[in-house]
């Protein structure tokens, strides 16, 4: 049997007075999944993170997270998932490990998850600091924790890493990889694409509300890859393209076997120059 489905929408539609800002939209996301939504600003990320959270209610077709309307979401169901957005609130005159604490104690969390989640977000050295003092990237941070804190069965991420550095994003990508097998199942919008790439089992390319392509990273990208070019960097540092004709493919294996080689790359495209190829427009 396979894992259950935890975010399902079947023919979701959301209408703006003069504006339909999504259309069409059918989906699932299962435990353990890590589904990717991926789309520039205005595209409908948002809107339908809110329409799953219970926060909007679609014009037509139905939601459902775990198993539940999203029209009608009870306290059970929002104790059992975790949303992390812009506009996710803190406690701004209680401490790091305070406002921690707090939702610990809601949510019959025990205090050690609170220290071992500090750490994995960085935030251990500065667990006193009031949270109106912290930076941007901070507070990002803590949101995460305090989302995590619970372990919940869905987590919904909106631009989760924005802003962070490099080192915290990759802690905070281990999180999510560590709540994805344990049968968390993640709805994650990006703009990073080395991001979705990589954490993603499957990813929804967005555009002016309807999905315009989806499958695995791989596939999409394999999809796309019309010109099968090899770029090669000889130990002379001399660089170079190999196309796809036995000619130069015959090349290749003679500097391979002259050990001539020092690094080879195939050219499928990332996912974001095929979104560009899609929709003529760029993800930022």
């Amino acid at each position: 049997m396979g894992q259950a489905t935890l975010i399902e929408m079947t023919h979701i539609s959301k209408i703006f007075g003069e504006r339909k800002a999504l259309k069409d939209i059918t989906i699932s996301v299962h435990a353990g999944e890590i589904l990717g939504f991926l789309g520039p600003s205005g595209a409908g990320k948002t809107t339908t993170i809110k329409i799953l959270t219970g926060q909007l209610v679609q014009t037509g077709g139905i939601g459902r997270l775990l198993n539940q309307d999203t029209s009608k979401l009870t306290e059970k169901i929002y104790s059992q998932i975790g949303i992390v957005t812009d506009n996710s609130g803190l406690y701004e005159k209680l401490s790091v490990y305070d406002n921690l604490l707090f939702f610990a104690k809601l949510l019959n969390v025990k205090k050690e998850r609170i220290d071992y989640l500090l750490e994995k977000v960085g935030l251990a050295n500065d667990q006193k600091k009031i949270v109106e003092k912290l930076s941007k990237g901070m507070k990002q941070r803590l949101i995460i924790a305090r989302a995590i804190l619970h372990e919940p069965k869905v987590l919904f991420l909106d631009e989760p890493t924005s802003g962070l550095d490099p080192s915290t994003a990759l802690d905070i990508h281990e999180l999510l990889l560590e709540l994805k097998a344990n049968g968390t199942a993640i709805f994650l919008t990006t703009h990073n694409m080395e991001e979705a790439t990589k954490l993603c089992d499957h990813v929804a390319l967005l555009y002016q509300g309807e999905i315009v392509e989806f499958g695995t990273p791989q596939q999409i990208c394999l999809k796309y890859n019309t010109e099968k070019n090899y770029h090669v960097l000889l130990k002379n540092q001399r660089q170079t393209v190999i196309g796809n004709t036995p000619k130069e493919l015959q090349q290749l294996n003679q500097w391979m076997l002259a050990d001539e080689v020092m690094t080879i790359h195939s050219s499928e495209p990332t996912l974001e120059t095929v979104f560009l190829e899609v929709t003529g427009r760029k993800l930022q």
